[in-house]
């Protein structure tokens, strides 16, 4: 069975609440055929509730994910946190069909929370990766360089500006 070690075996427990930490790193990313990381470094806690009808699982992570820069592609890490409340319960079949509820068949004694925590991971990362350097100023290279030697002129002053426009801009502010 893929991700033996994000088994969680509730049939053992006592009922309440119950604690589980792992340590995700590339590798884990990689088992699921993600390979947009350079490297991880992810600590995901687990609370379980256990009742008597159903689980109730928090998960929390927080660490760093190292990405490449969309501007630059220079490498940097990104740090990120997550959140996820997922509620199991137990019914005639397997349903994940909700965001938020699971459904497992009655006789079910254990839950793979792997595919969880990739989504959540994956998620809690930005869609747009920017290196802080950009924004602080402080990172060199030499594609910022081109950039800003690409980037457009801005007009100097009104000057420049054909007066037809000034005409079609009252227009819109005729109304």
């Amino acid at each position: 069975m893929k991700h033996k070690e994000y088994i969680i075996p509730f049939s053992g427990l006592k009922q309440g609440k119950h604690e589980f930490k792992y340590v995700i790193n590339n590798k884990f990313f990689e088992s699921f055929g993600y390979d947009e990381f350079n490297g991880a470094n992810v600590a995901v806690t687990i609370f379980l509730n256990k009742t008597s009808t159903m689980l109730e699982l928090q998960f929390e992570a927080a660490g760093t994910v190292n990405v490449n820069c969309d501007i630059t592609s220079e490498p940097y890490d990104q740090e990120i946190e997550s959140e996820l409340e997922l509620v199991v319960k137990f019914g005639e079949a397997y349903n994940d069909e909700d965001d938020e509820i699971l459904i497992i068949p009655y006789g079910e004694h254990q839950i793979n929370v792997a595919q969880y925590m990739y989504e959540m991971l994956v998620l809690a990362v930005p869609q747009k990766r920017i290196h802080p350097g950009i924004a602080a100023g402080t990172l060199k290279s030499e594609v910022l360089d081109k950039l800003k030697e690409l980037q457009p002129k801005e007009a100097k002053e009104n000057k420049d500006i054909d007066p037809r426009w000034d005409a079609l801009k009252k227009l819109l502010t005729d109304k």
